[in-house]
C-alpha cells in the first residue's frame, strides 16, 4: 500500500516471508544479494485486526523492512589487538546443500560471492555450522589446514566462525617437538657409543624436562588462579561456584566474609553449611533446574537466570534480607563436574528505602485526597474508589505492575484540581451552566498542572492529563486509540463507572446493570473495549458487585462515613 523511497521490488524471497507473516508469525528475510548488488536483509511483521473473531492468529497485512548491510557490520568481526596473521572471523549460513559465506573473506572475496558444497571433505565452515561451539582441525575455503571453532548467532540462521592456520597456532609446539626429536636422535647416537652412560644421562634429561614442564604448567595455573581471584575479590558482590550437589568449588572474598569463613576454607563446604538450610534450599532448587535445562541445551546465555529473593520478616532487621541473584551454568570437564556460578548482591537496604519512599508517597497522596474530599460530601472517597476500581481492572487485564500502580496513584490524585472549584458548585443540586460544567469537568487538567513537577516512577501526570481522551479521538487533546496511555484508558473507565454507580447531590446511584450497559454501549467510541470488558468480568465473576456495593450508599448527614 505504501513504502519509503528506495524500497526494492517484492521478490519471491520477500513474498515467502510475507506469506509466513500473514499466518501470524514474524518472518526474517535472510541476507541475500539485493538489486543494488549489495548484501541485503530485512524482516516482516504481521498486522492484526483490533477486532477479529478468529482470535488474532492471522494477519490482515504486514510491515516489510529491508536494508542493505553496511561495512560497519563486517568491521565488527575484526578482533581489536589481534596479532595473528592468519586469524580470521567470518559469518556463514548452512543450507541443505551448500555453505554460504555471508561476510568478506581474507582472500578478498566479497560477501555472498562464495558458496561451497555442504559435503566438501573436512570443510571448516561445514563443521562449524553442524557443531556450533565445537573445536577441530579442518580445511578452510582455500584448502589450508586450520583450527576452527564457532558460535551460533541468536535469532538468526548464521554461524560466527573463528579460524587460524594450524601452522601459526601450533608453531611453538612444532618447534618444541623438533627440538625434542633432535635431542632423542642425539641420545640414540650416544647409546651406540656408551649404552649405560647414555641411558643414565637420557633418564636424567627426561626427568628434568618433565619436572620443568610440570613446574611451568603449575605456575601458569597458579598465576591464572591468582588473576581470577584478584578480579573477583575486587567486586563488592558475593561470587561463588557450586557443583550439582551444592558443594562450593570457588568463592571470592566477599562471599567468604559474609559467611564468616576464611576464603581458603570455604571450598569443599556445602551451601547448607555456609548459607543455612533455608537459603541453600531455595538456591539449590534454582541451580538444579538450570543444570537440568543446560544439560539439554548446552546454551549458557539461554539458561542463565536472575532472581529477587526475600528472606525473613521485614519487621525483623536481623533476619530480613533481599538478594538479587544471577545463576550462570558452567560446563564440566574431566576434572570438574558441571556447576553453577552464583553472583549474589544484597539489596536489602535499597529495598527498605524504596518501600519507605512508597509509604511516604502513599501518605502524601492520602493527605491530598482528604483535602479534596472535605469540600464535596457527595464525592468524598470518589478518588479512592476510582483508584481501587482502576487497580482491579489493571489486574484483570494482566498488565505490568508498573501500569497498575500508575493507574492507582493517578486515580487518587486526579481530583486534586477540585480545590479550585467553589464548594457551592460541587454541591449544587440544580442543573449546571455550561461554564460551571466545564469548570468541574476540566478540573483533572488542573490536577495535572499542579503535579507537573512532582517526580513519579510511572507516567502519573500524563495519565491524569489524558484521562479525558476518548477512543475515537474526540477528547480535548485529540488523541485516539493506542495513542492514549493504557493507564489513562483504564482510569477513564474506572472514573465513569464510579461516577455513575455513586449517588450525587442531584441524583441517586445507578444500578450495576445499568452502568454496565452504558459502558458497553460506549465501548469502541468513548472507551477502550478491553478495560470495559475486564471491569464487567470482575463485576460478574469476581464478586465485584458485592465488593463495591457500598459505593451506592448515600452519605450520612450530607457526607459519606
Amino acid at each position: 500500500i505504501v513504502s519509503t523511497l528506495g524500497m526494492p521490488p517484492v521478490t519471491s524471497r520477500v513474498r515467502k516471508a510475507i506469506v509466513k507473516a500473514l499466518g501470524g508469525e514474524p518472518a526474517l528475510i535472510d541476507v541475500y544479494m539485493g538489486a543494488s548488488n549489495l548484501p541485503t536483509m530485512g524482516f516482516v511483521l504481521p498486522v492484526f485486526a483490533i477486532q477479529d473473531e478468529s482470535g488474532g492468529t492471522e494477519g490482515i497485512g504486514v510491515v516489510v523492512a529491508i536494508r542493505t548491510i553496511g561495512k560497519d557490520l563486517f568491521e565488527r568481526l575484526k578482533q581489536p589487538g589481534d596479532t595473528a596473521k592468519t586469524a580470521e572471523t567470518y559469518l556463514v549460513r548452512a543450507t541443505d546443500t551448500t555453505i554460504d559465506y555471508l561476510s568478506p573473506l581474507a582472500d578478498g572475496t566479497p560477501p555472498l560471492k562464495r558458496s561451497l558444497a555442504n559435503d566438501t571433505a573436512d570443510l571448516a565452515a561445514a563443521f562449524a555450522a553442524s557443531k556450533p561451539g565445537g573445536f577441530a582441525v579442518k580445511r578452510d575455503y582455500a584448502g589450508a589446514d586450520v583450527l576452527v571453532t564457532s558460535r551460533p548467532i541468536a535469532g538468526l540462521p548464521w554461524i560466527l566462525v573463528r579460524k587460524i592456520s594450524e601452522s601459526e597456532a601450533l608453531a611453538e609446539t612444532e618447534t618444541r617437538l623438533k627440538t625434542l626429536l633432535t635431542v632423542f636422535i642425539l641420545i640414540i647416537v650416544g647409546v651406540s657409543i656408551a649404552i649405560f652412560a647414555v641411558w643414565r644421562h637420557g633418564s636424567s634429561l627426561r626427568a628434568t624436562a618433565a619436572l620443568e614442564q610440570s613446574r611451568i604448567a603449575s605456575e601458569k595455573f597458579e598465576n591464572m588462579s591468582k588473576f581470577m581471584r584478584l578480579v573477583t575479590d575486587s567486586q563488592p558482590t558475593a561470587i561463588a561456584a557450586v557443583d550439582g550437589t551444592g558443594t562450593y568449588t570457588f568463592a571470592n572474598k566477599p562471599a567468604a566474609s559474609q559467611a564468616g569463613i576464611p576464603v581458603e576454607d570455604i571450598t569443599g563446604k556445602t551451601m547448607a553449611g555456609v548459607l543455612g538450610p533455608m537459603k541453600s534450599k531455595i538456591l539449590a532448587e534454582i541451580n538444579t533446574d538450570i543444570l537440568k535445562k543446560f544439560e539439554d541445551s548446552d546454551d549458557t546465555e539461554k539458561e542463565r537466570q536472575s532472581h529477587i529473593l526475600t528472606f525473613g520478616d521485614e519487621s525483623d532487621e536481623e533476619t530480613f534480607q533481599v538478594l538479587k541473584t544471577d545463576h550462570i551454568p558452567l560446563r564440566g570437564d574431566r576434572d570438574y563436574p558441571a556447576g553453577v556460578l552464583m553472583v549474589m548482591d544484597d539489596i536489602t537496604e535499597l529495598t527498605r528505602e524504596r518501600r519507605r519512599s512508597e509509604h511516604m508517597l502513599r501518605q502524601l497522596i492520602n493527605t491530598l485526597v482528604s483535602v479534596v474530599d472535605r469540600r464535596d460530601p457527595f464525592s468524598a472517597n470518589h478518588s479512592t474508589h476510582v483508584a481501587e476500581v482502576a487497580y482491579a481492572i489493571a489486574e484483570e487485564m494482566g498488565v505490568a505492575e508498573e501500569i497498575a500502580k500508575t493507574a492507582d496513584i493517578a486515580g487518587n490524585l486526579m481530583n486534586l484540581g477540585k480545590i479550585f472549584v467553589p464548594p457551592d458548585l460541587l454541591t449544587k443540586t440544580g442543573k449546571l451552566t455550561e461554564e460551571e460544567r466545564k469548570l468541574v469537568a476540566n478540573s483533572y487538567m488542573v490536577s495535572s498542572e499542579l503535579l507537573e513537577s512532582v517526580p513519579f516512577e510511572g507516567p502519573v501526570v500524563e495519565t491524569i492529563r489524558q484521562m479525558g481522551e476518548t477512543w475515537d479521538g474526540r477528547g480535548p487533546l485529540g488523541l485516539k486509540e493506542d495513542e492514549i496511555l493504557l493507564p489513562s484508558r483504564i482510569l477513564a473507565v474506572a472514573n465513569a463507572f464510579v461516577g455513575m454507580i455513586s449517588p450525587r447531590a442531584y441524583r441517586g446511584a445507578m444500578t450495576f446493570e445499568k452502568v454496565s450497559g452504558i459502558l458497553l454501549g460506549d465501548a469502541g467510541t468513548a472507551f477502550d473495549r478491553k478495560p470495559v470488558s475486564s471491569l464487567i468480568n470482575f463485576l460478574e465473576n469476581r464478586d465485584g458487585t458485592k465488593k463495591w456495593a457500598h459505593f451506592r450508599e448515600k452519605p450520612a448527614n450530607g457526607a459519606e462515613e
